[in-house]
């Protein structure tokens, strides 16, 4: 099976705290690894991006060394918070037996290819400056470098971090990228607390939309595929 769940926002110091999003986020860490060990080792879990607090790489390995012991094929991807995520080069010379990182292309599963990429604030939001919609522009160009190395396959699951809906929660031009290379099914997250007011999910123009920040799935991951 495959499954998504996306913010673990793991802090292995124990120095940040979510709490400022609702109450629900008391002791997450240990809702979320308890749920991830009753997965098998044959599943697929999709974490769509702000995985670990940490600053550097060799502090978020910790975090990662979690991940990877737990049952199943993990396959990640940046969000705006993983400001450890350095080259992928070095994330792919780690020692893990179990994640793939995703960076600008795709994972191939057979039947099912995983792009992914981290998206960003869309440019209509009250909150995007000049800087951002700029990123805006250059996540365009990352997002179709991802789904080009799909080599039009039938089959493609997209993971981003930010939503691709503007203010009005329309799809915006990151979600007409999809829509171009066929993408089936897309998982999002980024979401919290009030924020999940502006969740979009169901069938948008032929796509599967998933939310699935660990918060707005009570931590536990969500079943994407059978």
């Amino acid at each position: 099976m495959i499954y998504a769940i996306g913010d673990l926002h793991l802090d292995y110091t124990k120095k940040k705290s979510m709490d400022v999003f609702g109450n629900n986020w008391e002791n997450y860490e240990e809702k979320i690894f308890k749920n991830l060990d009753q997965l098998n080792e044959d599943d697929i879990i999709l974490i769509p991006g702000d995985i670990s607090w940490a600053m550097q790489l060799d502090e978020a390995f910790v975090d990662l060394k979690r991940i990877d012991k737990m049952p199943g094929k993990k396959i990640l991807t940046r969000g705006n918070h993983d400001y450890w995520w350095s080259g992928i080069s070095k994330l792919r010379n780690l020692d893990f037996k179990s994640i793939k990182f995703i960076q600008n292309d795709s994972f191939d599963l057979g039947k099912v290819i995983i792009c992914g990429s981290r998206g960003w604030l869309d440019p209509t939001s009250k909150e995007a400056t000049e800087n951002d919609k700029k990123i805006f522009q250059r996540e365009i160009l990352r997002v179709n470098m991802s789904l080009e190395s799909a080599k039009n396959n039938e089959d493609i699951i997209m993971m981003l971090h930010y939503p691709p809906f503007d203010i009005n929660k329309k799809p915006n031009e990151l979600f007409n990228c999809l829509k171009k290379f066929n993408v089936t099914d897309l998982v999002y997250g980024h979401l919290h607390g009030y924020g999940h007011t502006n969740v979009v999910e169901g069938l948008i123009d032929g796509i599967n939309v998933h939310c699935v920040s660990s918060d707005y799935i009570d931590f536990k991951a969500k079943e994407i595929r059978k």
